[in-house]
């Protein structure tokens, strides 16, 4: 099997460790004797449709983003990214990748950035930097779990599945619409806004989320629901990933749970 990997704008969106996350979707799935290319798509570069199986999108800084959100109106890489998620088509996009997939991002004292509609939410700047240390508990990732590796400490193994974790660093408050899904409540953090403890976003098989830190490497599980869904899709039959050994991802995993929540 193979997969191609579409990098968005990883020149101008890619901060804070978020390259980690196209490391960790090639790596889980080259471990599983999955062909994996990565193609970089930035504003030098053309989009087709149909011609890649999972999209990343990483976090940047108001300069950037407003490049990027006249080439996505402008070359209509937009319009075909919508189109993909629409027919099913994986994706993850960070923080100001996060942002741009809404419907609006209004900076401070500058133009309001048009975003391609893909979240059902809009994103205006704050006046006070959102930073820490993050837990999000998700009764949507418990349906698609982990294993946990057991430590004979203060919460049994199962306990921690609930639980995505990650570092988040952004001013930009974001604002779900009636009828979205978040990606999880805030247990420790700020989340989308930092004020209804929600975090993220789900449209499909699309995810949303201001986790940077990076955050498939220490949520393998979301990782590999991401790889699950591009190969279903491709293939149009049920994938079952071989199991890999996440103990050292899982330990880190449980830590963070235990230190922060």
């Amino acid at each position: 099997m193979k997969l191609i990997i579409g990098h968005l704008y990883p020149e101008l969106m890619n901060i804070y460790g978020d390259m980690g996350n196209i490391i960790a979707l090639q790596k889980r799935a080259e471990w599983r004797g999955i062909e994996v290319v990565i193609k970089k798509f930035s504003i030098e570069n053309k989009l087709k449709q149909g011609k890649v199986d999972l999209f990343f999108f990483g976090g940047g800084q108001d300069q950037a983003q407003e490049l990027v959100a006249g080439d996505l109106v402008a070359s209509s890489k937009g319009k075909i990214i919508k189109k993909e998620v629409e027919k099913g088509v994986p994706l993850l996009a960070i923080c100001g990748g996060y942002q741009l997939l809404g419907e609006y991002y209004q900076p401070h004292n500058a133009t309001k950035l048009t975003g391609i509609g893909v979240f059902p939410a809009y994103t205006v700047a704050g006046d006070n930097r959102m930073i820490g240390n993050i837990v999000v508990q998700s009764s949507w990732f418990t349906v698609h779990g982990q294993e946990e590796t057991s430590m004979n400490n203060e919460l049994p193994a199962k306990h921690t599945m609930n639980y995505l974790v990650g570092f988040e660093n952004h001013s930009g408050k974001t604002f779900l619409k009636e009828g979205a899904q978040p990606l999880g409540q805030v247990v420790k953090g700020f989340g989308n806004n930092g004020e209804d403890q929600t975090e993220g976003c789900i449209y499909k098989n699309a995810v949303g989320s201001y986790m940077h830190g990076s955050l498939l490497p220490k949520n393998p599980g979301l990782a590999d629901w991401l790889l699950t869904k591009a190969l279903e899709l491709k293939y149009g039959k049920e994938i079952a990933l071989e199991p890999l050994d996440n103990t050292l991802e899982n330990l880190a995993h449980k830590a963070a749970v235990l230190k922060y929540s």
